[in-house]
C-alpha cells in the first residue's frame, strides 16, 4: 500500500478523485427515465396521429372513389364514422327553397330502428343550429345543450356530438354529424379531422354534382333529339306522350300530367296524358279525360299567365287549388310549366314527386320548361300538318265535285233528254213506258249525284243548314248500318233553314228511323228522301229498306215520338210496308 498522504488544498495539489455513485445520487438517471418516457409517450402520439392521418388519406380515397352523388354521400358518412371512431354518422344535405333538410344519410341504425322512429330528421334543434350557424358544434353531453330538441320514441340514445358544415364554392352544402365517440368525448383533434375529411367531401360533392348535372342534361339532349325525329317523321299522332313519358322519368318524378284547354274560352282544363311511376299505375284511370276549372287552379294559374311555377307543395299556394291527382295521391313538390307555341298557350304540363321528396331546382325547372316547349312546337307542327291536309283533300274533293257536275251530271242530263225525244216519237207503247222509267232513274241518280256534290263540298264547313244537318245524321248512321244509306233532296231544301225548330225535328225523325233500321230490320238497302214541295207547302222525310217489313207488338215509344212531332205540326205520320217489300216510313208536315 502507498504510504503518501493527501496533500492539502491549501500546498496545490489536486484532491483526490471522487466516486461519481457517491458525489450525484440518482438524479441523473431519474431525468433519464423522464425522458425516455415523455419520447414513448411522443413517438406512441406521433404513430397514432399517423395512424389517423392515413384513415383519414384512406378515407379521402373512399370518397373520390365514386362521381354518383347518392353513393358520394353515404361513403362520407361511412368514412367519417370509421374516422373518428363514432358509432352513429350522417350527412344532411340543405334543401334548395323552404330551408330545412332535403336528405338525410344515415350509418349505423338497422332498418327495425329506423322504421320505429319514423320520419327522418328535416334540420331543427341542434342539427338546425349547425345548419345556421355554419360553424362546427362539438358536444360532450348532447342533452345538455338548450338547442337540443330531444329525440323521437324508440331513438337510440346519443351523448357526444360533433356537427360540422360542408361549404361548397363557399355556400353551405350540407353538414356532417357525428355522435356517441368511442372514447367518450370527440376532441380537437377529431373535429380537425371531420373539418379536413368536410373540405374533401366538399370536393368530392361538387365533382358528383357537375358528372350528375353533365350526365342529366345528356339524357334530356338525348330525349329531345328522339322527340324532334318523331315531328319530322312521318304524320300521325304528336309526340306528346313521349313528352310526358319522359318528363317524369329525367326529372325523377312519381306523376306527370298534360292538360289541355276545353270550351270556347279555354275555362275548362282536360287532362289530356298521364304518366305515373311503376306502382302507381292504379291511379291512371281516374286522372284520364278528368276536367278542372281553369280559374282557381294551378295548373289555371299557369295557363293563363304563361308563366311557370316551382313550388315546395300544394300549401305554398293554398288559394289555389293542386294540380290533378291531388285528391288521389299525397303530392308534395311540383314544376308547373306552360306550353306556349307561337300564338297562343297550348296546355300546362305537370310534373310531380310525392310528400316528403326532395324538391325540385331551378335546373329542374329549365330543362321542363324546355321539353314544354317542345310539346308546343309538336302541336303546332300536327296542327300545321293536319290543316294542310285538310286543304289538300278540300281541294280534291273540289276537284271530284266539279268533274260530277260538268261532266257526270251533263252527260246524264243529255243521255235523257235524248230518251224522252225518243219516247215522245214511239207514242204510247211499252217501249216508251220503258224509256220514260228510264228517264226517271236517270233523274234520280241525278238527284244522289247532286247530293254527293254537296256532301264532297260542305263535308267539312260545320254548317247549321239543313242539307248539312241531314248529311251528318245520315253520314252517322253509316257505322251502325253497316252501309251508307242512298240520299236524296228534292226541291229547295234550304228554304227550310230559317226555322230552327223544324231543322231540329226533320234530324230527329231521320235519326230514330234510321236507328230503328239498323236494330230491326236487318236491311241491305236504305233510300232517304228529303222532299220540300213549295207549291203543296210541304216537307217530307222518307226512309225506305228493303229489310223484312215493319213488325207488329212491342213498344213503339220511338214511333209514338215521330207521330207527336208531326202532329204538333198539323203534319202526319205513316209506317207501312215499301213498294218493293221492307219498310216504309214516311213523315210529312206542312211549310211554316
Amino acid at each position: 500500500m502507498s504510504t503518501e498522504q493527501p496533500v492539502d488544498a491549501d500546498d496545490g495539489s489536486p484532491p483526490p478523485a471522487a466516486d461519481p455513485m457517491l458525489t450525484f445520487p440518482d438524479l441523473p438517471r431519474l431525468e433519464l427515465d423522464q425522458l425516455l418516457g415523455q419520447l414513448v409517450d411522443r413517438a406512441g402520439e406521433v404513430m397514432a396521429a399517423q395512424g389517423r392521418l392515413r384513415g383519414l388519406l384512406k378515407a379521402n380515397q373512399a370518397i373520390i372513389a365514386d362521381l354518383a352523388l347518392p353513393a358520394v354521400l353515404r361513403r362520407i358518412a361511412e368514412a367519417a364514422r370509421d374516422l373518428l371512431d363514432a358509432r352513429y354518422a350522417a350527412l344532411g344535405v340543405l334543401a334548395d327553397v323552404g330551408g330545412g333538410l332535403a336528405e338525410f344519410v344515415h350509418i349505423g341504425m338497422d332498418e327495425q330502428v329506423v322504421d320505429r322512429i319514423g320520419d327522418l330528421p328535416e334540420g331543427r334543434g341542434l342539427l338546425g343550429a349547425v345548419i345556421d350557424e355554419g360553424r362546427p358544434i362539438r358536444l360532450r353531453q348532447l342533452s345538455a345543450d338548450p338547442r337540443s330538441s330531444g329525440f323521437p320514441d324508440g331513438h337510440p340514445a346519443m351523448t357526444s356530438f360533433l356537427g360540422v358544415p360542408i361549404r361548397i364554392r363557399g355556400q353551405v352544402f350540407g353538414n356532417l354529424y357525428l355522435t356517441e365517440s368511442a372514447r367518450g368525448e370527440f376532441s380537437d383533434e377529431d373535429e380537425e379531422l371531420a373539418r379536413a375529411l368536410a373540405a374533401t367531401a366538399a370536393v368530392a360533392i361538387d365533382n358528383a354534382r357537375l358528372f350528375n348535372s353533365t350526365t342529366v342534361r345528356g339524357e334530356w339532349m338525348a330525349a329531345t333529339t328522339a322527340v324532334t325525329q318523331q315531328m319530322l317523321g312521318s304524320p300521325g299522332e304528336p309526340p306528346l306522350r313521349l313528352i310526358v313519358e319522359r318528363s317524369r322519368e329525367l326529372a325523377g318524378a312519381d306523376l306527370a300530367v298534360l292538360a289541355r284547354p276545353e270550351g270556347p274560352a279555354g275555362e275548362m282544363l282536360r287532362v289530356d296524358i298521364a304518366d305515373v311511376r311503376r306502382g302507381l299505375e292504379p291511379v291512371l284511370p281516374d286522372l284520364h279525360d278528368r276536367r278542372f276549372p281553369t280559374l282557381g287552379s294551378v295548373s289555371g294559374e299557369v295557363f293563363t299567365s304563361a308563366t311557370a311555377m316551382r313550388l315546395s307543395g300544394p300549401d305554398e299556394r293554398p288559394d289555389l287549388t293542386p294540380a290533378a291527382g291531388g285528391d288521389l295521391l299525397d303530392i308534395g313538390p311540383m314544376l308547373v310549366v306552360p306550353l306556349v307555341g307561337p300564338s297562343r298557350t297550348d296546355g300546362v304540363l305537370t310534373v310531380i314527386r310525392l310528400r316528403g321528396r326532395p324538391g325540385f331546382s331551378d335546373t329542374d325547372l329549365g330543362l321542363v320548361a324546355g321539353f314544354a316547349n317542345q310539346a308546343a312546337v309538336a302541336l303546332e307542327l300536327t296542327e300545321a300538318r293536319s290543316e294542310r291536309e285538310r286543304l289538300r283533300m278540300l281541294d280534291e274533293r273540289e276537284r271530284i265535285a266539279a268533274d260530277l257536275h260538268d261532266h257526270v251530271i251533263q252527260r246524264l242530263f243529255g243521255t235523257g233528254l235524248s230518251l224522252q225525244s225518243i219516247a215522245a216519237r214511239l207514242g204510247d207503247t211499252a217501249e216508251a213506258e220503258r224509256l220514260r222509267g228510264v228517264v226517271g232513274d236517270l233523274d234520280d241518280t241525278i238527284s244522289q249525284i247532286r247530293t254527293t256534290i254537296f256532301a264532297l263540298q260542305h263535308a267539312d264547313d260545320g254548317g247549321d243548314g239543313v242539307r248539312a244537318s241531314i248529311l251528318h245524321v245520315v253520314q252517322e248512321a253509316a257505322a251502325s248500318l253497316g252501309f251508307g244509306p242512298a240520299l236524296r233532296f228534292t226541291g229547295p231544301a234550304d228554304t227550310v233553314a230559317s226555322d230552327d225548330d223544324l231543322v231540329d225535328d226533320m234530324t230527329a225523325v231521320l235519326r230514330e228511323a234510321l236507328s230503328n233500321v239498323a236494330k230491326h230490320a236487318h236491311a241491305s238497302h236504305v233510300e232517304v228522301d228529303v222532299v220540300v214541295d213549295p207549291a203543296a207547302c210541304l216537307v217530307e222525310v222518307v226512309v225506305a229498306d228493303d229489310g223484312r217489313g215493319p213488325g207488329g207488338g212491342g213498344r213503339r215509344s220511338g214511333l209514338a215520338n215521330l207521330r207527336r212531332r208531326a202532329e204538333r205540326r198539323g203534319g202526319r205520320f205513316e209506317l207501312g210496308v215499301a213498294a218493293a217489300g221492307g219498310s216504309r216510313l214516311c213523315w210529312s208536315v206542312p211549310l211554316p
